[in-house]
């Protein structure tokens, strides 16, 4: 029956509140909301979505989310509708006990604005709860002599509900000796007393029964009863009496088990098991009974579990002193817990990112996580102040309700620091202070703000030259602290001074390894020396670049023989022929031989010798000037005829060499020279024969020449001399 009436009272209350909506504080970014507690899961609370301006598909879009944590995960977001919706059963009297009103505050969260809102849902109570006795049965002893208007304590009935449906009254069965009283104390608690109202004889009636019963205010009314047995006891005229109506004491939180509180004391004059006096907790709810223990001989009040100030604050009790007769008095018992500081801040995480670009403006900064402080502590106790133990380019920015921001403080640069594992410690006031600390770690995102460097200013190969034409010759590199496409180079040739040559067929370079290849063999004798530019270019966007000068010396390898110029030398390396005068002393110049070396350096270092001579002896020749003079006079023995074979050598490694004959007559005029020389062996060589014979026929033309002109003189003169003697002879 209590059931079906609790289930109607919950419909009734369901249905009022789902008419009442929502409400909402206007001004300050409040919003409130009522529901009734004992509602099913899923239950409407109210229309966040419409409170906050959005659209019900924006929640999501937008990551709106509850992000306190404790009672409030009692509610949740329903994204189709955008309503505040009940994750579950919500019993106000577990949340908020003997509290009037029942208020559970969150914060939600608009994720891409960083914007906090608070909430506020008040439980609405409904009497789901009757009153009830912690007693199963409750004996009173009195003394037969008990003088009328004699009180007797009865214990307090129960109701966690609030309102009109927590307790309201008490009520005694119609009886000839006992009336019912009701006195009020100081937390508004009602406690019942039992007044004797007749003259009581153990002899006639030794107990009496009766019912007490307390009722709520509640639609319907809820009620609880406890037998009551009166038990008439022979006389003991003197009940016990405490030194104090009221104990009160506060103590510290943190008192360890088995610390004695406070000691009461009761005093009875009787004697013997009369005055023997026994103490003992009425009335005391469940929480104080797990927490304080009481000495029924001493007195003394120990702590046997553990104080929480967060938790309980504050304690009542009813302690009763009773005599060994039955009499009994009681007196109460008021402590107070004293806050210590005994918890540490809290810090939750309520929003973070794990990267950021490096390139993240410092002013006014980047949001990198939103996080909240809570010290269950009061007072200084639970003041909390944050701060970052590392030295990083970050720092708090103090938001609105224990909330803070992490924001960027300074210049990031990944290729410096890569990571930031940034540690936010958040430390109380309290002495000693506590502190906790959490961590976040953030990924610094590469952003493409370097560019390559090559590792030297410039770059300088040498290449001998004749090199095989697909050969590496250098290779240049440089690198990019940028992560992937941003870290990646590539090589490429920009410029050279090879103009107008194509730069394709002298030299190529591997884009990737920047290995350079020559595409030709070089000649030194053509191409000492050429310079190119090449560029090291990122993959970046956009893309950045460098560029570096690559000079190629070509190097010369001793690839050409000597040739001899002078004198001019026929095929077989011989020269025509020179005259020396007969008389020449030692060290006439008799001619110089004449050559060149196309390579360079030492390859093109030249020079002579005397291989072969007809008169060792008789010629020198100058190592490096190349002059053929004599060593001696002519003598007598010596031929008019001289064969000489000079050697021209380079200075390479190995050496190259070329040879000249040369034929020398010694003679002081042509003509002398002339029987030297037709007495000499035919020239094998055809051309030094026909030079030979170009000589002696321009001899010849040059004296038939000369008879020709002396024939027609003297025909000229004798034609001249017939025509006169003619004309003597012819008639007047």
């Amino acid at each position: 029956m209590a059931k079906r009436e609790l289930l109607l009272d919950c419909s009734g209350l369901v249905l009022l509140f789902f008419f009442l909506g929502t409400l909402r504080e206007s001004g300050a970014g409040q919003i409130r909301y009522l529901v009734p507690e004992e509602t099913d899961k899923g239950f409407f609370v109210g229309n966040v979505s419409q409170d906050l301006g959005l659209e019900p598909r924006e929640l999501a879009e937008r990551g709106v989310r509850i992000v306190s944590r404790g009672k409030t995960q009692l509610f949740a977001l329903n994204p189709r509708s955008g309503s505040l919706i009940t994750a579950g059963r919500i019993d106000r009297e577990e949340l908020c006990e003997a509290v009037s009103s029942c208020f559970l505050n969150m914060e939600i969260l608009v994720e891409d604005t960083l914007k906090i809102y608070g909430v506020e849902v008040e439980i609405m109570d409904i009497n789901d709860n009757a009153p009830s006795f912690q007693e199963e049965e409750v004996e009173i002893k009195v003394s037969e002599h008990a003088t009328l208007g004699s009180r007797f304590p009865l214990p307090n009935a129960r109701d966690p509900d609030v309102g009109m449906n927590s307790l309201q009254r008490y009520q005694l069965n119609p009886n000839s000796y006992f009336s019912l009283q009701v006195r009020g104390s100081m937390d508004g608690a009602k406690n019942p007393e039992l007044v004797l109202e007749g003259s009581l004889d153990r002899e006639t009636q030794a107990a009496h029964h009766l019912l007490l019963t307390a009722l709520d205010g509640g639609d319907p009314i809820r009620q609880g009863t406890v037998p009551v047995r009166v038990v008439v006891l022979d006389v003991n005229d003197h009940i016990p009496k405490f030194t104090q109506s009221t104990y009160e004491v506060s103590v510290p939180e943190n008192l360890s088990s088995g610390t004695r509180v406070l000691t009461v004391n009761a005093t009875d004059p009787d004697e013997g098991i009369n005055g023997q006096v026994v103490y003992s907790f009425r009335n005391v709810e469940s929480k104080a009974s797990k927490i304080f223990q009481l000495n029924s001989l001493s007195g003394d009040v120990l702590i046997q579990g553990s104080l929480d100030f967060e938790k309980y604050r504050f304690y009542e009790m009813e302690i009763q002193a009773q005599d060994g007769g039955g009499l009994s008095t009681t007196a109460k018992m008021l402590v107070t817990v004293v806050d210590v500081n005994d918890n540490a801040p809290e810090i939750t995480i309520t929003s973070s990112t794990n990267s950021v670009l490096e390139n993240s403006p410092p002013e006014p900064g980047t949001v990198i996580a939103l996080f909240k402080t809570h010290d269950k502590d009061l007072g200084e106790n639970g003041e909390v102040t944050c701060l970052i133990k590392e030295k990083v380019p970050f720092r708090i920015e103090s938001s609105a309700n224990n909330y803070y921001k992490l924001v960027t403080d300074g210049a990031l640069d990944r290729e410096q620091t890569p990571e930031y594992n940034v540690t936010i410690a958040a430390t109380d006031r309290g002495k000693p202070p506590l502190s906790s600390s959490r961590s976040v770690t953030l990924r610094i995102t590469d952003v493409n703000d370097n560019a390559p460097v090559f590792h030297q200013a410039s770059y300088v190969v040498h290449v001998a030259e004749n090199n095989p034409p697909g050969a590496s010759i250098a290779q240049v590199s440089a690198s990019d602290p940028d992560l992937g496409p941003n870290g990646r180079v590539s090589y490429s040739i920009v410029a050279s001074d090879l103009e107008p040559r194509p730069l394709s067929s002298y030299l190529s370079v591997n884009p990737q390894s920047g290995v350079v290849f020559a595409q030709r063999a070089f000649d030194h004798e053509q191409l000492r020396a050429f310079e190119l530019t090449l560029q090291a270019r990122d993959h970046g966007s956009p893309a950045l670049s460098a560029n570096v000068s690559l000079r190629v010396l070509v190097g010369d390898r001793n690839d050409n023989a000597p040739r001899v110029l002078y004198p001019a030398l026929g095929p077989d390396g011989s020269a025509l022929f020179d005259t020396v005068p007969r008389a020449a002393q030692p060290g006439y110049l008799v001619t110089k031989v004449v050559a060149v070396d196309a390579d360079s350096g030492h390859n093109a270092w030249l020079s002579y010798h005397v291989l072969q001579a007809s008169e060792p002896g008789l010629f020198s020749v100058g190592l490096r000037t190349g002059e053929v003079r004599t060593a001696r006079a002519l003598g007598d023995r010596d031929a008019a005829r001289q064969r000489l074979l000079v050697a021209v050598r380079d200075g390479g490694q190995p050496p190259l060499s070329a040879t000249a004959t040369l034929l020398l007559v010694f003679a002081d005029s042509l003509q002398e020279a002339l029987p030297d020389l037709s007495d000499q062996p035919a020239p094998s060589d055809p051309q030094a024969e026909l030079q030979f014979y170009l000589v002696v026929a321009l001899a010849l033309i040059s004296v038939l020449f000369l008879l020709v002109v002396i024939l027609a003189i003297v025909l000229s003169f004798r034609r001249s001399s017939s025509l006169t003697t003619w004309g003597c002879f012819q008639p007047d």
